[in-house]
C-alpha cells in the first residue's frame, strides 16, 4: 500500500471545473427550471469558489451575489466579498442584517447566556467559543473565551444550557441570510447555491434551514484543500485565495478548528480521506506526525460528529402509514 500523504487529494482541476459547471447548467435549467443562481458571498474561500463556478456555468449576467454582514462580521470579510463580485463582474447587493437580528433577539438572547456563564461580561467585550477533548479521546467540552476592553482574557467551561442558547441565538444569522437568499431567488426565478465543502457537509458543520438549505451544492464533494486549489485554478484574486478560514460568527476571531474540527483543514482533509478509504490509524498517525492513539481518537471524533449531526441531513419525519404516499 502506498504511503499516506496529502498528495491523495490532488485533482484534475480543469476537468473537475468543467464537470461541475456542466452539472450546474443542467440542474439549474432542466431539474430546477430556474434562470440563474443566487449565492451569498462572505469573502471566504468556499462561497468565492462557488460564485466563480456559477459564473463558469452560466455567465456573469445570470449570477446574483448577496453580501450580508452583521454586528460581529469582520470588515475585511465584506471587503473581500466586494472584491470578488467586481472580479467576476456579477451583480451584487449588500444588506446589513444587524438591525433585523437585534429585533428578533439574536444578540440579546446570546449575551444573556454569556453573562450567566461569565457574570462580568459587558456589552463592550468580545468573545468566542472553543472546543476541546475529542482529539484526545475524551468527551468534547466547550469553553467560553472572552476579552475585556483592557485586553485581558477570561475563560470558563460552558454548561449545556448556556452553550445551546448561545448557538441557538447565533443560528439566527444563518437562517436570516437564507431567508434573504430565497427572497431574491424567488424574485429573479433563480436557484440558491449552498456553499459547504466536504468537511462541513460530511460532519454537519452547518445550520439546518440556514446555510444548510440550498437548491444546489457545487462543492460539497470537494475537500477544503481542493477548494483552495480550485479557487486558484479559476484565477480568483490572491487576497481571497490566501484568506484563513474563520467562522466569522463571533466577535473574537475564531478558527474552524477551534470551534468544531479536530485539526486544521489540511490535516482534517487527509484524516477524512483516510477514514473513508479504510486506512489504518497507524498510517494516519505517520502521515500527520502523531501517535496511533491520537489518530484513532480523530477517527472516533469524525464518526461521533457524523452520528450526532445526522438529523441535519434528514428530511422531515412523516406520520402517515408506511408505504402510503403523502398527498399534502
Amino acid at each position: 500500500m502506498t504511503p499516506l500523504g496529502h498528495h491523495v487529494l490532488d485533482l484534475d482541476l480543469e476537468a473537475e471545473a468543467d464537470r461541475i459547471a456542466a452539472s450546474l447548467r443542467a440542474a439549474t435549467a432542466r431539474e430546477l427550471h430556474r434562470r440563474g443562481l443566487v449565492v451569498a458571498i462572505s469573502g471566504g474561500i468556499d462561497s468565492s469558489c462557488c460564485a466563480a463556478l456559477a459564473v463558469r456555468a452560466l455567465g456573469p449576467d445570470r449570477v446574483f451575489a448577496l453580501i450580508l454582514p452583521e454586528r460581529d462580521s469582520s470588515a475585511d470579510s465584506a471587503a473581500r466579498a466586494r472584491l470578488l463580485a467586481e472580479h467576476l463582474g456579477i451583480r451584487s447587493e449588500t444588506k446589513d442584517i444587524a438591525p433585523a437580528l437585534a429585533a428578533i433577539g439574536c444578540y440579546e438572547q446570546r449575551d444573556a447566556a454569556v453573562r450567566r456563564a461569565l457574570p462580568g461580561y459587558g456589552d463592550d467585550w468580545r468573545f468566542k467559543i472553543t472546543i476541546d477533548g475529542g482529539t484526545e479521546g475524551r468527551i468534547n467540552v466547550f469553553q467560553l473565551v472572552a476579552e475585556a476592553p483592557d485586553g485581558s482574557r477570561h475563560a470558563c467551561t460552558l454548561g449545556l444550557a448556556d452553550y445551546l442558547q448561545i448557538v441557538a441565538a447565533t443560528n439566527f444569522k444563518q437562517r436570516l441570510r437564507k431567508a434573504l437568499e430565497y427572497f431574491h431567488a424567488d424574485r429573479l426565478n433563480y436557484a440558491v447555491v449552498g456553499t459547504p465543502n466536504r468537511l462541513e457537509y460530511d460532519q454537519g458543520f452547518f445550520v439546518k434551514n440556514g446555510d444548510g438549505s440550498a437548491d444546489v451544492k457545487p462543492i460539497a464533494h470537494l475537500y477544503k484543500t481542493q477548494v483552495y486549489a480550485m479557487a486558484r485554478h479559476l484565477g480568483l484574486p490572491e487576497r481571497l485565495c490566501a484568506a484563513v478560514p474563520t467562522t466569522d460568527t463571533y466577535s473574537l476571531s475564531q478558527g474552524q478548528d477551534e470551534f468544531y474540527f479536530a485539526l486544521g483543514y489540511r490535516d482534517m482533509d487527509l484524516a477524512l480521506w483516510a477514514l473513508e478509504h479504510g486506512r489504518d490509524a497507524v498510517d494516519l498517525g505517520q502521515a500527520l506526525g502523531m501517535d496511533a492513539r491520537r489518530a484513532e481518537a480523530i477517527y472516533a471524533d469524525i464518526e461521533n460528529k457524523r452520528r450526532t449531526t445526522r438529523y441535519l441531513h434528514a428530511p422531515p419525519v412523516l406520520m402517515g402509514e408506511p408505504g402510503l404516499a403523502c398527498t399534502a
